[in-house]
C-alpha cells in the first residue's frame, strides 16, 4: 500500500481519515490486552492502538523495537492525550498490518537520552542515526547547505568541484598521502583546503567561486575536529575586504534567519587582532560575558611585591581579571584549582586579591601602600564580594593563561547564554609572528596573505610590524570563519617567501604553478573559508563534531563502524611498491 502520511502529519482535524502509515517501532506498551505501538519515521511519532477484541491482537504481541510495519488504520481522538509531541491529541486504530521486517534487540536505546556508550554509538551508527535528536542536526544541516547555495547562487558566484587528489604543499598540518600506483614512489597529497585551487580559478577570470569542499587534515583530533571536514569555501576577484566581509556577514544572516529564525539588525561588531589579545587574551574572544584583561603593570611595578616588580624588570607584564562575586565564589581551595589551571599553561602562579567590606585582602595586599590599593580598586573596578586574580609573567603566558581562565571561571560559574549569537569580526592581523626557539618568522595565516597596502615598506624593514589584509568570524569563543586578501603581485609573493625562509627552490618545487600563474595578469582577489561543521555545531547547539558528521571517526582518527585504517593485502602493496615496517 502507499503511503498516506508521514508520522509527524497527523492532527485532531484528521479525525476520521483512513490512513497508511509506515515506519519502526519505537515503543510498545501493552496494558492489560490494550496495546500501543508508538510508530516512528523522521518526521515523528504517530501512536497506533489496538484493543482486546481486535483481530490484530495477538499478532502485536510478537512485535518488538525496530521492527518495520507498515498499518492502515482510521485516525481516531485519543482520550489521554500527549502535549509533548505534535501528533499527541490522535492515535489511529489499526484495522491492517504488515510486519515489513523484524529487528534483533539494538545494542543501544533509540532515543534522545541514550544510556550507550560513544564506542558503541559510532560502531552501530546507523542505528545512533534513527535517533530523533540526531536525524534534527542532518537536517539542520542539509537546510543550512540549502541556505548557503540559494544565498551565493544569488549573489552571482559560481559553484565549483576542485581536485582531491593533489600535491603535498606546507599548509600547517600533516597531509594524508595517497601511493601512486603508475608513478610508483611518488605520492598524492588530500587538500587541506581547495587554497591554491581557487585562486587559480581567480587567474582563470570566474571572479566568484564557491564551494562546500571536503578537506583533510592529518592532526591530533579534539571534540571540534575531524580529520577530514567540510569548508564553506568563497573566492572573489575585484572585491575589497570591505565588500568580502559584507558579502559573507550576509551570508551567514541569511542561513541564521533561515534555519534558526534568528534576525540580526546590526552589522557583527569588529575588533583588531591586537584588541583582541590585550583584552580578552585570545584571537576568538567569548563576548558573551565580561571579564575582560585589566593591565596593572605600571602600577605593579611601583609596589614591592618582588614577583611582580622581578618580571616587569625582565620584559614582562602583570595582567588580571575581575571575577565579580568571586570573594564569595571562592574559598581558598577554590583559588588554589584555578591556581593548578593556569600553572598548566605554562603562568608560575596566581596570585589574588578579594575586596570585602570596603577593603582589599589577601596576602599581596601589604605590598601595596594605601594610594596603590586605591588605584587598583579603581582600575579592577572592584565592587563588595570581587575577587581580582592576576597573573605576572612574559606577555605571551600572561595573555593565554588568563585568556582561558577567564573562560573556564565563566563555564563553571555559567555567566553565558547558549542562545546568545555573539558574532565578531577580528581584523588588522600581522602578517608573521617570530618564533624565537626557531629563529625565524611564520605566517600568521598562510604564506598568500596579502599586505596592508601602507606596510609594504615594513617588508623590508620591520616584517614583524607589518599587518595584513586578513579577518575572522567568531561566535561563542570559537573561529567560525576566516579569509584574507591574497597576493597577486608575483615581487610581493617573492618577498613574502624570502621573509618565510622558503628558498627559491623549495618556492617553485612546493609552488611553481601558482608563482607561472601570477606572471599572467592575475587579478587583486581574495576570500574566506567558514568550517562548515562547526557551523551546524552552533546551530544545533552541542559541542561535540561527531553529532552532525554522519560517519564520524573517533579522537584516533578510527571509523568503528568499517574498522578503518585497516591492514591491506600485500598484493596491493607491492602494485604500489610500498613495504610496511613492523
Amino acid at each position: 500500500m502507499k503511503r498516506t502520511h508521514n508520522n509527524g502529519a497527523l492532527r485532531i482535524t484528521d479525525v476520521g481519515t483512513s490512513v497508511v502509515l509506515k515506519g519502526w517501532v519505537a515503543k510498545k506498551r501493552d496494558l492489560g490486552g490494550l496495546v500501543f505501538i508508538d510508530l516512528r519515521d523522521r518526521y515523528g511519532i504517530t501512536q497506533l492502538a489496538f484493543s482486546p477484541d481486535s483481530p490484530l491482537y495477538k499478532e502485536t504481541l510478537a512485535i518488538k523495537s525496530e521492527y518495520v510495519l507498515e498499518v492502515q488504520g482510521t485516525v481516531i481522538e485519543r482520550s489521554s492525550k500527549n502535549k509533548q509531541i505534535p501528533t499527541g491529541d490522535i492515535e489511529v486504530d489499526v484495522q491492517a498490518m504488515t510486519v515489513l521486517n523484524t529487528a534483533k534487540l539494538p545494542p543501544l536505546l533509540i532515543q534522545d537520552e541514550t544510556d550507550a556508550l560513544e564506542e558503541t554509538r559510532l560502531k552501530y551508527r546507523y542505528l545512533d542515526l534513527r535517533r530523533p535528536v540526531l536525524q534534527n542536526n542532518f537536517l539542520i544541516r542539509h537546510q543550512a547547505a540549502q541556505a548557503v547555495r540559494e544565498f551565493l547562487n544569488n549573489e552571482d558566484f559560481i559553484e565549483f568541484e576542485t581536485p582531491i587528489l593533489t600535491k603535498s604543499t606546507p599548509e600547517g598540518a600533516r597531509d594524508y598521502l595517497v601511493p601512486s600506483r603508475i608513478n610508483k614512489g611518488e605520492f598524492f597529497a588530500l587538500p587541506q583546503s581547495p587554497q591554491i585551487f581557487k585562486q587559480l580559478l581567480m587567474v582563470a577570470g570566474f571572479e566568484k567561486y564557491y564551494q562546500i569542499a571536503k578537506c583533510f587534515r592529518d592532526e591530533d583530533l579534539r571534540s571540534d575536529r575531524q580529520p577530514e571536514f567540510t569548508q564553506i569555501d568563497i573566492e572573489t576577484s575585484f572585491l575589497s575586504q570591505e565588500e568580502i566581509l559584507d558579502v559573507s556577514e550576509r551570508m551567514i544572516k541569511h542561513v541564521m534567519k533561515t534555519v534558526k529564525g534568528v534576525t540580526f539588525r546590526d552589522p557583527f561588531p569588529r575588533m583588531t587582532y591586537a584588541e583582541a589579545m590585550d583584552t580578552y587574551g585570545s584571537d576568538k574572544p567569548d563576548t558573551r560575558f565580561d571579564m575582560r584583561l585589566i593591565d596593572i603593570t605600571d602600577l605593579a611595578a611601583r609596589t614591592t611585591f618582588g614577583v611582580f616588580t622581578d618580571n616587569i624588570k625582565n620584559g614582562g607584564i602583570v595582567k588580571g581579571i575581575t571575577v565579580k562575586n568571586g570573594a564569595n565564589l571562592y574559598s581558598r581551595k577554590g583559588i588554589d584549582k584555578l591556581t593548578d589551571f593556569v600553572k598548566k599553561l605554562r603562568a608560575k602562579g596566581l596570585a589574588f586579591v578579594k575586596f570585602t567590606d570596603g577593603a582589599l585582602a589577601g596576602s599581596i595586599v601589604k605590598f601595596f601602600d594605601d594610594q596603590q590599593q586605591a588605584e587598583l580598586i579603581n582600575l579592577a573596578q572592584l565592587e563588595d564580594g570581587d575577587l581580582f586574580l592576576i597573573v605576572s609573567d612574559q606577555k605571551a603566558v600572561v595573555l593565554q593563561s588568563l585568556g582561558q581562565l577567564r573562560k573556564h571561571i565563566a563555564k563553571e560559574q555559567n555567566l553565558y547564554d547558549d542562545d546568545h549569537y555573539d558574532f565578531l569580526w577580528v581584523v588588522d592581523w600581522p602578517m608573521f609572528e617570530y618564533r624565537a626557539e626557531q629563529q625565524r618568522y611564520f605566517s600568521l595565516h598562510h604564506p598568500f596573505t596579502m599586505v596592508q597596502d601602507a606596510d609594504i615598506p615594513k617588508l623590508d624593514s620591520a616584517p614583524a610590524d607589518a599587518l595584513a589584509y586578513c579577518y575572522d568570524l567568531v561566535v561563542q569563543g570559537q573561529e567560525l570563519g576566516g579569509g584574507s586578501i591574497r597576493i597577486h603581485r608575483t615581487d610581493i609573493q617573492n618577498k613574502v617567501f624570502d621573509i618565510l625562509g622558503i628558498s627559491k627552490d623549495e618556492q617553485q618545487q612546493k609552488f611553481g604553478f601558482l608563482l607561472d600563474a601570477l606572471q599572467y595578469g592575475t587579478p587583486p582577489h581574495g576570500g574566506i573559508a567558514f568550517g562548515f561543521d562547526r557551523l551546524i555545531m552552533l546551530l544545533a547547539k552541542t559541542d561535540n563534531i561527531r553529532d552532525v558528521v554522519a560517519f564520524p571517526k573517533t579522537n584516533s582518527a578510527q571509523c568503528l563502524l568499517t574498522e578503518a585504517p585497516g591492514p591491506v593485502a600485500d598484493e596491493q602493496l607491492a602494485e604500489l611498491a610500498i613495504k610496511t615496517i613492523k
